[in-house]
C-alpha cells in the first residue's frame, strides 16, 4: 500500500507536468514539436498499465489512472495535429454555398508545363493536370515529330476521356546559333585563348570548335561579348580572321557539344522563321494545335507573315511572338500590335540585353498586353532550382508572385517539368503561389493593390463591349457574385472581360471546342462546350444545369451573366444580368 501509494504520487507530478507542456504544445505552431510532446504523454501514458495493475486501496491511485487515461486521448490528439503540420495537404473539396471558398482556391492565372521525357506518359500528364497545368508546351527544338505526335495524342485522350481542356503551345526552335560536337568536354579557364570557327574541318585543334552559323564571322566584332548558354561561359572577341574569332575567356567553365551561343547586345542576322521551322509549323497545322510561340522574333513583319499564313489555312491558333533578342525591344508596341499575346523568355533574353534590363523589360511586355487585351506569358527559370530540389527558393517564389501581380495571364515551367526530379511538386509550387496571391488580393471589402483588379477601360474609347465587361465585373464585385458567366461564339467577350480582371472566377461557354482551349490562356477564364438554341434563354438554363451538375456554383449562388447572344429576330443583343442559382 505503501509502495503503490508513493508511485501514485509520483504519476501525478509526471502527468501535471506533461498536461502543462501539451497545453504550451497546443498554441505553438511547430508541428514536430507536438508530434515530440504527444510522444512524451504517451510514455506518460505506458504507466499507467503498471499503477492499475497495483491492487491498492488508496483512493488518489484511483485519480491518478483516470487522469492519465483523459491525457491519454489529448496525447494521440495532440501527435496526430503534429503529424497533420508535418504531411502536405490534399487539396479541398469546393464547399457546397461556400462562395467565399471556392473563389480562394481559384487560380486566375494559368501554368504552361513543358512535356520533355519524365512527363511524357498519360499518367504524368494527367498528373501535371490535376496539380495545375492548363497548357502543354512541346519544345521543338527537341525530340522528333513520332515523339510530338505521341503527346499530342495523350493530350486528345485526356481530354477526351477524363473531361479535361488541356490545350497545346508549339514552340518553335527557331534560328538559333550552336557549336559544334565535340569528342569530348573542354575545360577553359580566364584568360585562355578560344577559335570558334565556321570552317568544315575534321581536325580543328582542342581550344577550337566549329559553329553553325555561316554569317558568324560577319555578325560579331572585336570587343564582343560571346555567351555560352545564356552565360554559364563567356568570351570576350580579340580578333576575326577569316573563317575564325579568335576570343579570350572571362568566365570559365566546360564546354560541351551543341551549345547555344548569344552576342551580347547582338542578334544573329538569321531569318526569323527557318526551314526546320516551316516543318514543325506544318506539323502543328496537322495536329490542330492552339497556339504558336514564334522564336528569336526581330521585327513586327515576322508575326504577320505567320499569322497570315495560318488564317489562309483555315487555322484560328493564336500567334505569340517570343521576346528574346535585343532586336525585339525597340520595337515591342508594333509586334505586339499584330501578335495575339507574347511570351516573355527571359533567358535568351538576358543574355542579349543587361541582365538588369530584363524585369523591366517584362513590366513593359506585360503593361502593353494589359492594354492591348492580350494574354502574356512569363516564362524561363521560375522554378529552375527544383530540376534538383524538393523546394524552392525564396527569390522563385518571389519571382512567381511578381508576375502575377504585374497582370500576367500565365506563368511557365519548362526544364522543371521536361526533365526536373520533381516536376509534380514544381507544379504544385507555382500553383500555391499563384492561389495566394489571388486570396490575398480578392478578399471581401478590400480595395485591390493598385490596379490589379476592375481595370476599367481607356477613356473615350468608344468600344461598348469594354464598358459592359467593366460594368460586369464591378457589378460581381458589389454583389458578391460566384463568378461571371459569358455566352461567347468568337471569345471576344471572355477577353474582353479577361482584360477587366474581375475577382471572382469568369466561366466561359462556346460551341466550339477549339476556341474552349484557345481560352486557357486568357486569365480566369474557364471554358464550357455548350449548343447554342436559337431562344437565348433556353441555353442560359441549360449552362445553369450544367454548372450545379460540375459543382461549380451552388445554390444560392449570384451570377452575373454577360453575352452577345442572338435573339429571336436574329440580332445580336449585348447584355448583362444577374441572376440566382435556385
Amino acid at each position: 500500500r505503501e509502495r503503490s501509494s508513493e508511485f501514485a504520487r509520483r504519476a501525478a507530478m509526471e502527468c501535471v507536468s506533461a498536461r502543462c507542456a501539451f497545453s504550451a504544445v497546443r498554441g505553438a505552431a511547430s508541428g514536430r514539436r507536438a508530434c515530440a510532446r504527444g510522444a512524451a504523454l504517451r510514455k506518460c501514458v505506458a504507466r499507467r498499465e503498471f499503477v492499475s495493475t497495483t491492487r491498492s486501496g488508496s483512493q488518489r491511485a484511483k485519480n491518478v489512472t483516470r487522469m492519465v487515461a483523459v491525457d491519454e486521448k489529448s496525447a494521440k490528439a495532440g501527435s496526430d495535429a503534429g503529424a497533420q503540420q508535418l504531411q502536405p495537404q490534399p487539396k479541398q473539396e469546393l464547399a457546397a454555398g461556400g462562395v467565399q471558398t471556392r473563389r480562394a482556391q481559384k487560380r486566375q492565372s494559368k501554368i504552361v508545363c513543358t512535356i520533355g521525357p519524365k512527363t511524357c506518359s498519360k499518367e504524368a500528364m494527367m498528373m501535371l493536370a490535376d496539380h495545375g497545368m492548363n497548357i502543354v508546351r512541346l519544345n521543338m527544338s527537341h525530340g522528333t515529330h513520332e515523339w510530338h505526335q505521341a503527346v499530342i495524342d495523350n493530350v486528345r485522350l485526356l481530354n477526351r476521356d477524363h473531361g479535361y481542356n488541356l490545350a497545346i503551345l508549339l514552340d518553335t526552335k527557331g534560328p538559333e546559333v550552336r557549336s559544334g560536337d565535340l569528342k569530348e568536354p573542354i575545360v577553359v579557364e580566364r584568360g585562355d585563348v578560344f577559335t570558334w570557327t565556321v570552317r568544315k574541318e575534321h581536325e580543328l585543334g582542342r581550344m577550337c570548335t566549329e559553329v553553325s552559323y555561316d554569317d558568324f564571322v560577319h555578325d560579331v566584332q572585336v570587343g564582343d561579348t560571346l555567351l555560352v548558354d545564356g552565360g554559364i561561359s563567356s568570351f570576350l572577341v580579340t580578333a576575326v580572321r577569316g573563317p575564325d574569332v579568335i576570343s579570350e575567356c572571362i568566365d570559365g567553365g566546360v564546354l560541351t557539344s551543341r551549345r547555344h551561343l548569344n552576342v551580347r547586345g547582338k542578334s544573329a542576322s538569321l531569318p526569323a522563321i527557318t526551314d526546320k521551322d516551316w516543318e514543325d509549323i506544318a506539323f502543328g497545322l496537322r495536329n490542330d494545335v492552339d497556339f504558336y510561340a514564334l522564336s528569336f522574333v526581330k521585327h513586327e513583319d515576322d508575326v504577320r507573315f505567320l499569322r497570315d499564313y495560318l488564317r489562309e489555312r483555315g487555322c484560328e491558333a493564336l500567334v505569340l511572338p517570343k521576346i528574346e533578342s535585343a532586336e525585339a525591344v525597340p520595337r515591342l508596341r508594333q509586334i505586339l500590335e499584330v501578335a495575339d499575346g507574347a511570351m516573355v523568355a527571359r533567358g535568351d533574353l538576358g543574355a542579349e540585353i543587361a541582365v538588369e534590363e530584363v524585369p523591366l523589360v517584362q513590366e513593359q511586355i506585360i503593361e502593353i498586353n494589359r492594354e492591348l487585351k492580350k494574354p502574356t506569358i512569363v516564362a524561363t527559370h521560375m522554378l529552375e532550382s527544383m530540376i534538383t530540389y524538393a523546394s524552392p527558393t525564396r527569390a522563385e517564389v518571389t519571382d512567381i508572385s511578381e508576375a502575377i501581380k504585374q497582370g500576367a495571364d500565365a506563368t511557365m515551367l519548362s526544364g522543371e517539368t521536361a526533365g526536373g526530379a520533381y516536376p509534380r511538386e514544381a507544379v504544385d509550387t507555382m500553383a500555391r503561389v499563384a492561389q495566394a496571391v489571388f486570396a490575398l488580393q480578392s478578399a471581401p471589402g478590400q480595395p485591390a493593390a493598385g490596379s490589379f483588379y476592375e481595370v476599367p477601360p481607356a477613356p473615350n474609347a468608344g468600344d461598348a463591349r469594354a464598358d459592359v465587361a467593366y460594368s460586369a465585373a464591378v457589378l460581381a464585385r458589389d454583389l458578391n457574385a460566384a463568378a461571371i458567366v459569358i455566352f461567347t461564339r468568337a471569345g471576344n467577350y471572355a477577353r474582353e472581360v479577361s482584360a477587366v480582371r474581375p475577382r471572382c472566377p469568369v466561366l466561359a461557354f462556346s460551341p466550339s471546342k477549339d476556341l474552349n482551349r484557345r481560352l486557357m490562356l486568357s486569365w480566369g477564364v474557364d471554358a464550357f462546350l455548350i449548343g447554342f438554341d436559337e431562344d437565348p434563354e433556353l441555353t442560359v438554363h441549360r449552362a445553369m444545369r450544367q454548372l450545379r451538375s460540375s459543382n461549380q456554383v451552388a445554390k444560392g449562388d449570384v451570377l452575373v451573366i454577360v453575352s452577345d447572344m442572338l435573339n429571336g429576330a436574329g440580332d445580336s443583343v449585348n447584355t448583362v444580368q444577374v441572376r440566382v442559382i435556385r
